[in-house]
């Protein structure tokens, strides 16, 4: 149930009639016809703005349009009022049994309630994380971690077809560097020093992979030469690397389909493949770029290189996808890769890159448009970096020097939910402050724990019931009488949990997540402001002293609360509290 397209389909069916009657042309197209909530909750329940997106194509004032309209949808028995308003909006305000008509819904559906068919089935593959696999994840991968799984669980809420991927960067230059890194830390599990050169992983992670080679080879690598240990160290260490990484994924709830290796594309043809299929569509050609910004002719050697016409797809200059060397640029593989993805028979891609990689977003969305014809969308979400904070002092990272905090130092501290909700509390291309002092305070200011308290305050009301003999499980619950919910405090609460599914459609056709936080933090304050009401007026209460009836129409109101917050949690991938302690 979405009561905002079902009160679409009134204006629409309204207006279609205006057409019949000849009190509006006919061949419009009401695409255009918007119902959403008011910017005021003053001015009404609902706003359409129908009249103002019809006038200019109907040749017609746009307040002649709105009186006619409020006229036809005021016969309705769920319209109380239709009221234009300035150059011709109309606020609408409907019956309180059209919103305890939202009540059993909830109740009936569950956390059902709020489910889409808008995807249809559509196949979509979110990639996420996708670290370098040199080290364990650092806060900045959790909350790339945390949007990438939301957002695929917010895609699958909606009706889409989702899978969840990885990609291991483990054919570039970085494993090498791991595994003379690891290398180093095998050298001192054998009672050598360590030699940690400038650009090797200096991180204390190593000393365990160290350890484990040692175990399999014992002394045996120490006197050969690089070329002789290198592919197998780094296989080893790559490897373990990934399982740490698999384990940090999984204490943070998320779990992927798909670990697509990087590897994978080299000696294989699948990178020749690509660069084939571009340049049967005129797109791959010999050439010498630019001087780079910033760049004196005199500091930069021209070269010519093979090059990909990207700019013929929105980015702004070609670029190479193989050296003067003959060997790939970095970007020849990610080519490669999103190919695989295309040919695969994704019907939408979806990328999550740090902060850093801005500068790659085109030249990605170029190559998918090209290799697709068009056909494919590739939306790159950026997320931007974490500032971590402990007693009013800032935290810092730094991969190389060994010194960052991890994905895991992190949920240790504050646990998996706490981090999951705080890493969605802004919108990706935000920067996030996360204090590990704050994320744990028992306050209004602490959006996790003012969602999870209203939860849990529901949680509450229902073990009291049994306590008190009421019968309150849900099959009771959907027989209660609605009706006597008639409150404005309980019609607040009604209206917001009306807002779910329009909200949920609205998030999965952004890609924004950050907005089902932000409405669980909404709907959390409207419950709690009606069970702070109870307080000062006994009549709000949940549970009526000797009026059985009374007190299930009410706990049923919480119970919706409870199912909705419910579903909104399990998107996040957050665990709903049955208390606070």
């Amino acid at each position: 149930m979405n009561l905002f397209s079902d009160i679409r389909g009134l204006v629409l069916d309204a207006l279609t009639q205006m057409q019949t009657e000849g009190a509006l042309p006919e061949g419009l197209s009401f695409d255009n016809v918007a119902v959403e909530p008011p910017r005021d909750a003053a001015h009404g329940d609902m706003a359409t703005n129908a009249a103002m997106v019809l006038a200019k194509p109907a040749k017609m004032k746009p307040r002649d349009i709105a009186e006619t309209l409020a006229a036809k949808l005021a016969e309705d028995d769920r319209i109380t009022s239709a009221e234009v308003a300035g150059p011709g909006f109309l606020n609408l305000r409907l019956a309180p049994s059209v919103w305890q008509g939202v009540l059993g819904a909830v109740l009936e559906k569950g956390t059902d309630y709020g489910r889409s068919t808008m995807g249809q089935g559509l196949k979509v593959n979110v990639e996420y994380v996708s670290a370098n696999p040199t080290g364990p994840l650092h806060v900045g991968h959790t909350r790339g971690a945390v949007f990438g799984d939301a957002l695929a669980s917010l895609l699958a809420y909606s009706g889409h077809d989702v899978t969840r991927e990885y990609y291991i960067n483990d054919g570039g230059a970085q494993v090498d560097v791991l595994a003379r890194s690891a290398y180093e830390r095998y050298r001192e599990a054998n009672g050598l020093s360590p030699e940690i050169a400038e650009g090797l992983y200096p991180g204390d992670y190593l000393i365990p992979i160290g350890e484990a080679l040692k175990e399999k080879y014992g002394d045996s690598l120490l006197d050969k030469p690089e070329s002789e240990w290198l592919a197998e160290v780094r296989e080893f260490a790559t490897d373990a690397m990934m399982d740490l990484i698999r384990a940090d994924l999984k204490a943070l709830g998320v779990e992927m389909d798909v670990f697509f290796s990087e590897k994978s594309l080299y000696g294989t043809g699948k990178i020749e493949a690509a660069l084939e299929a571009l340049n049967e569509k005129g797109l791959i050609y010999e050439g010498v770029l630019e001087p780079p910004k910033g760049k004196k002719p005199e500091d930069w050697e021209p070269r010519e290189q093979t090059l990909f016409r990207s700019t013929a797809h929105g980015d702004d200059v070609d670029r190479p996808v193989k050296k003067s060397d003959g060997s790939w640029t970095y970007f020849a593989p990610d080519i490669a890769y999103h190919y695989d993805k295309v040919t695969r028979g994704f019907d939408a891609l979806i990328d999550v890159f740090g902060a850093d990689h801005g500068g790659y977003v085109k030249r990605m969305k170029a190559a998918v448009s090209a290799l697709s014809d068009g056909k494919v969308p590739l939306d790159i979400k950026l997320t931007q970096l974490v500032k971590l904070w402990k007693n009013g002092e800032p935290f810092k990272m730094s991969k190389r020097a060994g010194n960052f905090v991890t994905l895991r130092d992190v949920v240790d501290q504050v646990g998996p939910d706490v981090t999951r909700f705080v890493m969605l509390t802004r919108k990706n291309d935000a920067p996030l402050d996360f204090d590990f002092d704050k994320v744990l305070e028992q306050s209004r200011e602490n959006p996790v724990f003012y969602v999870q308290y209203a939860h849990a305050r529901v949680m509450s009301v229902l073990r009291r019931a049994a306590e008190a003999g009421i019968d309150a499980t849900d099959e009771t619950l959907r027989g209660a009488d609605l009706a006597a919910l008639d409150h404005p405090a309980e019609l607040t609460v009604a209206r917001k949990l009306a807002e779910w599914p329009r909200l949920v459609e609205i998030a999965a056709r952004t890609n924004e997540p950050h907005r089902i936080a932000f409405y669980l933090y909404e709907l959390a304050g409207d419950f709690h402001a009606l069970w702070n009401r109870g307080n000062d007026e006994p009549a709000l209460r949940f549970l009526q002293d000797g009026d059985v009836a009374t007190s299930q129409s009410k706990i049923a109101l919480a119970r919706a609360v409870s199912v909705v917050i419910s579903a909104g949690l399990g998107i996040l991938g957050v665990t709903p509290a049955q208390e606070m302690r």
